[in-house]
């Protein structure tokens, strides 16, 4: 078959298969990332069928994605909701980062990967998946719940967290020295130190730049200057996603409302076709010898963003109730850890066996942090009304 064809026949059947998993998902009330991942194993490497002719233009593609998943979320914050949420997060914050880095990075280091796997790891471990919290937390109707705005605010610190983290991956996955290093986090904290202060002072005039009336032209500037933005960001070697980030955080007001209208069936479509290519490119028959491995880090790593959340709501006063409800909802992994994992093996600096852990880990995550989020409420409920079991504590009235 002509090559083009033949492209066009694969990507076809694949969009239109996203689209039955995507069904399937929200009928079973859950994220469709597994079920993404899922079928880019079924016809990636050692799959049923190997998809051969969408390769480059997945590849292309699941880059747009990432940069788009990154815009949206800094679509979703100002400037001035990151430096509050930060100095209210920051310790929770750093309680987050040790207890849930330290399980993937020690794996890691046990499993013979060295250095690079351990930051590596480290990183795919400790972000929770914001777009399946903000998901989970919309869809259980949590919203206005007292416990939110704590999620909330670990999220941004993770997301902050990763504005400095990708970088200095990327320098480490580059074989830079370290005075090479030094530079590029230098030159990522000077990226990201400027874009705040221009979000903060002038975001409405990036706002009014990138506006228009006219869909048509809204979306173009906003799209055309997103992969501008990344492919600079990318060229100074920041990570191309954390500089599409910054520029959603730019982004402020009613024009950061219509953006996010605009994009977000580009963001579903590319972000959708980024989790197939990962999948793509990993051989499920690496899987099951790391399975007990990831089922191991599941269990500690689910306990260690408990924890945070628990210990977090308690310090802002909130009833046991929620305490576990904000633990609940930081369970789940996905995109970013993807994205982490995704950059790892394309630099070729770690084995295949780490795409494969990351894979098998994500999977599970992304299918235990909804129902744990759905389910842990009832849970503590049923245990408080168990005879011995301690009194209710109230829940004080909203500040």
């Amino acid at each position: 078959m002509d090559p083009l064809a033949l492209a066009l026949v694969e990507l076809g059947a694949v969009v239109f298969c996203l689209g039955l998993l995507a069904r399937l998902a929200g009928r079973i009330g859950m994220s469709p990332i597994p079920l993404y991942l899922v079928g880019g194993l079924a016809f990636g490497a050692g799959g049923f069928v190997k998809l051969d002719g969408m390769h480059e233009f997945a590849h292309l593609s699941g880059e747009i994605g990432v940069i788009l998943l990154l815009l949206m979320l800094g679509l979703e914050y100002t400037a001035s909701e990151l430096v509050t949420g930060l100095r209210r997060s920051w310790q929770a914050g750093v309680m987050d980062f040790i207890l849930n880095f330290i399980p993937g990075a020690g794996l890691a280091v046990l499993l013979g990967w060295g250095l690079v796997g351990a930051i590596v790891m480290g990183g795919v471990t400790y972000i929770s998946s914001s777009g399946i919290a903000a998901k989970v937390i919309t869809d259980l109707g949590r919203i206005g719940n007292r416990e939110t705005p704590v999620v909330l605010s670990i999220l941004v610190f993770e997301d902050l967290a990763m504005a400095i983290y990708l970088p200095i991956l990327t320098a480490i996955l580059a074989g830079v020295g370290f005075l090479g290093g030094l530079q590029t986090v230098g030159i990522a904290l000077a990226v990201v130190t400027v874009v705040l202060v221009i979000a903060l002072k002038h975001g409405h005039r990036v706002s009014q730049a990138v506006h228009s009336d006219n869909s048509e032209v809204f979306l173009l500037n906003v799209l055309g200057l997103a992969l501008l933005v990344a492919g600079i960001a990318s060229a100074l070697q920041v990570s191309a996603a954390v500089g599409a980030f910054m520029l959603g955080i730019a982004i402020s007001g009613a024009t950061a409302h219509n953006a996010t209208r605009i994009l977000e069936p580009l963001r579903d479509l590319f972000a959708a076709i980024f989790f197939v290519a990962f999948g793509l490119n990993t051989d499920p028959t690496s899987i099951p010898p790391v399975l007990g491995w990831a089922l191991v880090l599941a269990v500690i790593t689910a306990a260690t963003k408990m924890l945070t959340g628990f210990w977090a709501a308690k310090r802002a006063g909130i009833a046991v109730p929620g305490r576990f409800r904000a633990g609940a909802a930081l369970i789940a992994r996905g995109e970013f850890s993807i994205v982490i994992a995704g950059l790892a093996v394309a630099s070729g600096a770690v084995p295949d066996e780490l795409a494969a852990l990351a894979t098998a880990y994500v999977l599970i995550m992304a299918i235990l942090g909804p129902l744990a989020a759905r389910f842990v409420e009832p849970v503590v409920k049923a245990i408080r009304k168990t005879p011995g079991a301690p009194p209710r504590t109230p829940e004080p009235a909203p500040a």
